[in-house]
């Protein structure tokens, strides 16, 4: 008996592991088929019937890795009209990353900044490309959400959302979908970050609305070198503010 209960216990990670690597290997098998078929977002995927017969897995088999792709936002499950292949869903990112940043301000802090370190190169480095097409329409935009940030500042009020809006107008000339939408996932885990930190009290909320009024008069005048500074600069406020509160 002792002997067959520990060759159970060696056996059992084994199939454990096999099972998970064909359920992976089956999910490889769907995106390639999706690939092959050359569907796009919003577009049917054929029927579990169809899919079980053309991937030769049996019904329980697929529907577990339809829902692992879906969980992923992969794939869409729309009960009663069928699966559709999703449209661009960063929710699974945004989740993870921000219980990852969450974690580590337990932590030292460390993917909390490393997340600001790479917004910061991110945003450094391709303000001068976003300033090359941007127009007036969209600078006086800028100047609007800088406004808007200095009133709520004088209020002593957070202003998040004028925030990520200052952001998002500044890099709207790229006219780069992914890039925004990758913009507003770092918001929304620095959102929370900042709620964790202890919301507006944990920032200096004029000198913050005061940086963005230097990075908008240095886009304005249209000094690449400057703005791509003040920006990096930008970010070091924030590192300040993890700093403190997981040392």
């Amino acid at each position: 008996m002792a002997a067959g209960n520990m060759t159970t216990g060696k056996t059992a990670p084994l199939a454990r592991f096999s099972a998970r690597t064909r359920l992976r290997a089956l999910q490889d098998d769907i995106l390639e088929l999706i690939l092959e078929r050359d569907l796009v977002a919003g577009d049917p995927l054929p029927t579990e019937s169809e899919l079980t017969a053309a991937l030769g897995v049996g019904r329980n088999t697929l529907r577990e890795s339809l829902k692992a792709l879906q969980a992923v936002g992969i794939i869409e499950i729309r009960h009663g009209f069928g699966m559709f292949v999703a449209p661009s869903n960063f929710e699974a990112l945004t989740d993870g990353l921000t219980f990852r940043a969450r974690l580590s301000l337990r932590h030292h802090g460390e993917e909390a900044m490393q997340l600001v370190e790479i917004r910061q190169a991110l945003e450094s480095g391709l303000v001068a490309g976003a300033m090359e097409r941007i127009t007036a329409e969209q600078l006086a935009g800028m100047e609007e959400s800088v406004h808007r940030m200095e009133a709520l500042a004088d209020a002593g009020e957070s202003f998040i959302e004028a925030d990520a809006e200052f952001h998002r107008r500044l890099f709207e000339p790229l006219n780069n979908e992914l890039l925004i939408s990758l913009m507003d996932v770092f918001w929304k885990v620095y959102r929370r970050i900042h709620l964790e930190l202890g919301g507006p009290y944990a920032v200096d909320l004029v000198e913050t609305a005061a940086q963005h009024r230097r990075i908008y008069e240095a886009v304005a005048s249209a000094d690449k070198a400057l703005a791509s500074e003040r920006l990096s600069s930008h970010f070091d406020g924030i590192r300040r503010v993890i700093v403190n509160a997981t040392a």
